[in-house]
């Protein structure tokens, strides 16, 4: 019998990869969004893949001045278009949720509804992406609360190897996460390969230190299509060295640079964290809708998911 997501997830024997994607825009009809999933999962027919990671995708301009790249559009419920998912697929699904908005009280109901009426339990929980704005719940709270609620979840958190390289904490953060009750993490997207490194270094240490077992960690790559991509990138916070930028902005093709650049950071963090014990994960994803991205995208995740796959089993003959 195949494992489910969750047990594959809980072995550091296996291999999990997943695919990221955001929900369609707010106000998509029934039938138009039942076609926008099911083009996705004919993209994705050829690759076999564990699950599907939705988002949910908030106005993160609190965050920053600079101004938004691409506009924000509210999107269809995660819930929603992951049971979507589910029901076309048959495959597991990673429910993203921002907590910030809501009181404790709805908080509850929205995971009372996400369990009876959507059918799903596995869900990563997002704080404010800034401390400026109303908070109606702190992702402490929301953690609190969801380890109370009468129903069980599988209980993911985000980690952000950027925020590690300028505050060096963010391996307490995931202890601190664990202990709350996460069973493993997903990266924002890579492109700073030894931010990344020294982030599971450290966590390593620390959970060795305090006698811990490493969760698994999920890390994310998207390939980049050039300038406007690129400058989301950069908007979302995700880290992009300087010569990595015109790597890319300077390639004949910058999408397939793009990728030969994400096959060289998991080479690096593949071979500079293989003796630390914490067992790894691939989510691939496209941050736009243009059909070229999309494309590479599974282009990336082949090539990524072959590297993974080898290491993993030069491993268990080691």
């Amino acid at each position: 019998m195949a494992l489910s997501l969750q047990e594959k997830i809980l072995d550091p024997n296996q291999g999990v990869y997943l695919i990221g994607t955001t929900p369609p825009k707010a106000g998509t009809d029934k039938e138009k969004l039942e076609n926008i999933a099911a083009k996705l999962l004919g993209r994705l027919h050829e690759i076999e893949y564990d699950g599907v990671v939705i988002y949910d995708i908030q106005d993160e301009s609190s965050r920053t001045q600079a101004p938004r790249p691409f506009p924000f559009k509210h999107t269809v419920d995660p819930c929603e278009y992951s049971q979507l998912i589910h029901k076309l697929s048959n495959l597991d699904v990673i429910t993203y949720k921002s907590v910030a908005q809501r009181e404790a009280s709805e908080f509850n109901e929205w995971l009372t509804s996400t369990k009876h009426q959507y059918g799903l339990k596995n869900l990563v929980l997002v704080g404010s992406p800034s401390s400026h704005g109303e908070i109606r719940l702190g992702l402490s709270d929301a953690y609190q609360a969801l380890s109370q609620h009468q129903d069980e979840f599988f209980l993911g958190g985000v980690t952000i190897a950027e925020r590690h390289a300028s505050k060096h904490n963010e391996h307490e953060r995931l202890l601190e996460k664990t202990s709350q009750g996460c069973e493993f993490f997903i990266s924002q997207a890579v492109y700073n390969a030894q931010a990344t490194i020294d982030l599971i270094t450290s966590y390593a240490r620390s959970c060795r230190q305090q006698g811990q077992t490493p969760k698994r960690i999920i890390l994310t790559f998207t390939p980049c299509g050039g300038q406007k991509t690129l400058e989301f990138m950069q908007w979302l916070g995700i880290s992009v060295p300087e010569a990595t930028q015109w790597r890319i902005l300077d390639a004949e093709n910058s999408l397939s640079e793009s990728i030969r650049i994400c096959k060289e950071s998991l080479d690096q963090i593949l071979k500079s964290c293989a003796h630390l014990d914490v067992p790894l994960g691939l989510n691939i994803e496209s941050l736009t809708n243009r059909k070229e991205e999309i494309d590479a995208s599974i282009n990336l995740y082949r090539l990524l998911k072959a590297t993974m796959e080898l290491t993993l089993a030069e491993k268990q003959i080691a």
